[in-house]
């Protein structure tokens, strides 16, 4: 099922965050209609440092291939702000959706842009930015590939500018609007209001971030189609990564640490290490039927 026939159902859709292959394969697994590739994930884990525009274009659609190659669960991919101007958003989208992105959220960000919940952000003249919008949509090659339109302008020029922003992003051609991180839930109340009419809207919960903390039901009930959880999974990982380090370095051993980790065998089950196994032995003793055709023959 696609991103934009999952937004035709009632209720909102629940994408957490993933960062490569491994994760999204486990949270489809869990149950997840839909994926969120976090550039701030994979920053964290690729490159071990903040988001803070470090990520080239090509090393996220390195992942988004290696994603696809594992699930075809819909996936929502962050291209920050689409790395530069409207022809790179041109070449980032068309890139993007070849390696198989159901929807592409852009920014209205500066060039290097920051993580949505840090301070000290900049942003592009609005113009511009509607300028980006109608590149990516201009890129793509269907349009059940989805462009959001995220603007930051809540931390930078006031919550009423950034209602104003949307509103033209989506008169640009947006397919779903992104108020990038609300103060309170008067604000995220607000941006239902004042745009729910107009286009599907995500919301993003970030554990410690400026937004307050809310169940997907309650945003869903709010008026939000889309509910992301980006960061989650690798603030969840680091600690349990940072527990088990420390636990190891005390112990020299994981035994200490064994009932919170998969055994062996439990992890190959996971990743569907039998089944791949079967498939090579398939594959080895595979006789063609006889008569079959030769390929190379001439005619």
């Amino acid at each position: 099922m696609t991103l934009k026939t999952l937004l035709s159902r009632p209720g909102p859709i629940v994408a957490p965050g993933i960062y490569d292959a491994l994760t999204s394969s486990i949270a489809t697994d869990a149950g997840f209609d839909a994926l969120y590739l976090s550039g701030a994930a994979i920053a964290y884990t690729r490159l071990g440092r903040p988001d803070i525009g470090l990520v080239s274009m090509t090393e996220v659609a390195d992942v988004i291939e290696l994603v696809r190659h594992r699930v075809e669960t819909p996936v929502i991919v962050d291209a920050d702000n689409g790395y530069g101007n409207a022809l790179n958003v041109l070449r980032t989208v068309k890139t993007f959706e070849r390696a198989g992105a159901s929807a592409i959220q852009l920014e209205d960000q500066t060039l290097p842009k920051r993580c949505g919940h840090l301070q000290d952000k900049s942003l592009i003249s609005a113009s511009e930015m509607a300028g980006k919008i109608k590149a990516a949509v201009d890129a793509r090659t269907t349009e059940e590939t989805l462009i959001i339109a995220r603007t930051d302008a809540v931390a930078v020029e006031g919550f009423e500018a950034a209602i104003e922003r949307a509103s033209h992003y989506a008169d640009a051609g947006a397919d779903v609007l992104f108020v990038e991180a609300p103060r309170s839930q008067q604000q995220l109340e607000a941006v239902c209001k004042a745009l729910g009419h107009r286009l599907p809207l995500l919301a993003n919960m970030v554990e410690g971030g400026n937004t307050p903390m809310m169940t997907a039901g309650e945003l869903g009930a709010l008026g939000f189609k889309i509910v992301i959880f980006p960061g989650g999974i690798v603030r969840a990982i680091a600690r349990t990564a940072q527990d088990y380090y420390h636990s190891l370095q005390a112990n020299g051993s994981n035994e200490p640490f064994r009932d919170r980790m998969f055994q062996f065998n439990d992890l190959n089950e996971l990743i569907g290490t039998p089944e791949m196994l079967q498939a090579g032995r398939e594959y080895e003793t595979f006789v063609p039927p006889k008569g079959a055709s030769k390929k190379g023959n001439a005619a």
